[in-house]
Order: structure tokens, then C-alpha cells, then sequence
């Protein structure tokens, strides 16, 4: 079975300082047939303007990984980690028992453009944690054009970030006419979301923004129409 989730009906909200798109219900956007899908909870498309960001405040049991698409965003955390993750970075924070952090966007010129996902976690009351990966370099670059690259799994292979569920995150660059497929085990399932470009995945013509939820299907194929970056995860 295959779900399509468009850009455009997605909630919605642009606060000035924040323009925010949510796949699933967060915050003021609250629609009951979009809660989640398996243990994928939160998919926020943020845009935050230059010298903006979201203040201290704390999460409890909770997965959440971020990926800057364009941009810089300065992160701050209750654990002691202060750093600056930037266009092709990703990050992994544990909340567990709860944490404290921030995030602003360090420009005084340049918006950041990230997405950043939640998952509910393996079990509840886990040991905060962070970790960050970076992709950004040319040579890393490499390891996601034209193939799906593992960048999270429960048990960190090829070097991949950690997250306490049973659940792969993959991300794909493609030049126009690229084809990636990832095999799908039974009984699992999967969520494709295109980040930028345009594609076409299981008879669907899909462009930025654009997500499915993929159920009873043995694998996941896409092919780009234009240079396209994806995000593929793999759900228990």
C-alpha cells in the first residue's frame, strides 16, 4: 500500500522568524489521520531567518535528528555540547530522560533550511546522548550520489549515527534519470521524503517536500526527473 503526503498539504506556519512545514501533527497543526506513521513521529521542513532560532527548552523520550539542507545552525545543549552543524551535517540527541538544548541560526545574512525528525524511541527513560556526522566534504559527498547511504541505524553500521529504535535512516543525491532502490523486508516498512528536485517512486511524480509512506511493498525504487536529494527510512 502506498500513501502520498503532499508538500502543499502538510501544516503550515510562517512566523517571521520561522517558516515551518509539518508532515505530521506538531504544535498548533493537529490533524488525527496525520499523527505518524510507525515509529516516525515529527517531520518538520524548517526555514529559519538570519539571527533567529529557538530558545532553551527541554524534550524527554525522544529520537531527534537533524539535517541541514542550506545554511548553519548553532546547537546548545544541557549535556555540555556547543557546536555549529552545517549544509550536509546531521545530528543525533537522545533525549531520554530529558535534556535541554538550543538552536539558532548563526548568520546575520544567510536563512538555514533543515529538517529535523523525530522518533519515539525503543523504550522509554534512556540516557541523554549526542552525536554528529558530516557529509559536507566532497569525499563524503561521494558515499550518497547516486546509491542510498545508511547515516542512521540502531547499531551504528558503516559509521552510521545511532538511534535507539529499529528503524535505518538513508539519504540519496541523483543526477537527472539516477536510479536507487532499497530492498524492504517483510513485515517492515518504509517513508520516502524528497528533499529537494523532483523524482518519481512507485508510479508517483514526487517533488520537494513531497512524501510516501510505503507498506506491503518489497522495495523502494526511485528515479530523479532533475538532481534530486531524498531521505529514505526503513521502519520496523
Amino acid at each position: 500500500m502506498i500513501r502520498l503526503r503532499k508538500s502543499a498539504d502538510r501544516g503550515h506556519f510562517n512566523h517571521g522568524w520561522l517558516d515551518t512545514y509539518h508532515t505530521f501533527s506538531f504544535g498548533d497543526y493537529y490533524d488525527p489521520d496525520q499523527m505518524s506513521f510507525r515509529a516516525l513521529r515529527v517531520m518538520n521542513d524548517d526555514r529559519v531567518a538570519p539571527g533567529q532560532g529557538f530558545p532553551m527548552h527541554g524534550h524527554r523520550d525522544m529520537e531527534i535528528v537533524t539535517y541541514v539542507l542550506e545554511g548553519a545552525l548553532e546547537h546548545r545543549d544541557s549535556l555540555g555540547n556547543g557546536s555549529v552543524i552545517r549544509a550536509g551535517d546531521l545530528q543525533r540527541m537522545t533525549a531520554g530522560t530529558g535534556v535541554r538544548h538550543s538552536e539558532f541560526n548563526p548568520s546575520d545574512k544567510e536563512p538555514v533550511h533543515l529538517y529535523q525528525i523525530w522518533l519515539l524511541p525503543e523504550r522509554t527513560g534512556l540516557a541523554p546522548s549526542y552525536q554528529e556526522r558530516s557529509l559536507a566534504t566532497e569525499d563524503k559527498k561521494e558515499e550518497k550520489q547516486g546509491r542510498f547511504r545508511l547515516v542512521a541505524s540502531p547499531d551504528a553500521a558503516d559509521g552510521s549515527l545511532t538511534i535507539h529504535q529499529d528503524a535505518r535512516l538513508y539519504l540519496a543525491s541523483l543526477l537527472p534519470g539516477q536510479v536507487v532502490s532499497q530492498a524492504i523486508a517483510a513485515g517492515r516498512a518504509a517513508w520516502l521524503q524528497v528533499l529537494r528536485g523532483s523524482v518519481n517512486s512507485l508510479g508517483h511524480d514526487l517533488t520537494a517536500g513531497d512524501g510516501l509512506a510505503v507498506t506491503d511493498e518489497n522495495a523502494v525504487t526511485v528515479q530523479a526527473a532533475t538532481p534530486a536529494d531524498v531521505m529514505l527510512f526503513d521502519l520496523a
